[in-house]
């Protein structure tokens, strides 16, 4: 299952002092807004967002297991930007059973897919899947 989403664009610089909360180079601040409000569009509730070392975590309500989009700029270009979710694949170990999160899972990506196609200056977009 593609998970995971590279693209480009000069939408989401940083914010000030940004590169504080999380490493120097890396940022996603503003990113993380859009998507929010994007998703909440899409009848996709989230919870506070998280600075993380790497980027942003977003937390997206749900039932029975952690579901989050995570996002943030990437090493490189200062265009470059990378999304994933958590968790990447749709088997959730929880204690001693398995859960099925494809359905949560398809919803979240669809939604991101959807939002990612219908900007256009969003560019350069390539699903894959992790890792």
């Amino acid at each position: 299952m593609k998970t995971q989403v590279e693209f480009r664009s000069a939408k989401f610089p940083p914010y000030e002092g940004e590169e504080e909360q999380i490493n120097p180079g890396l940022w996603g601040k503003r990113l993380a807004e859009y998507l929010v409000q994007r998703l909440e569009e899409r009848g996709i509730a989230t919870e506070e967002m998280v600075a993380e070392d790497w980027g942003w975590y977003v937390p997206v309500r749900n039932e029975g297991f952690r579901l989050a989009l995570c996002c943030g700029h990437q090493s490189g270009d200062d265009d470059e930007f990378l999304c994933f979710t958590d968790p990447s694949t749709p088997v959730v170990k929880k204690f001693f059973k398995k859960i099925d999160a494809t359905a949560q899972l398809t919803r979240l990506t669809d939604a991101l897919q959807q939002i990612l196609s219908s900007d256009p200056e969003l560019r350069e977009v390539v699903w894959t899947e992790p890792r």
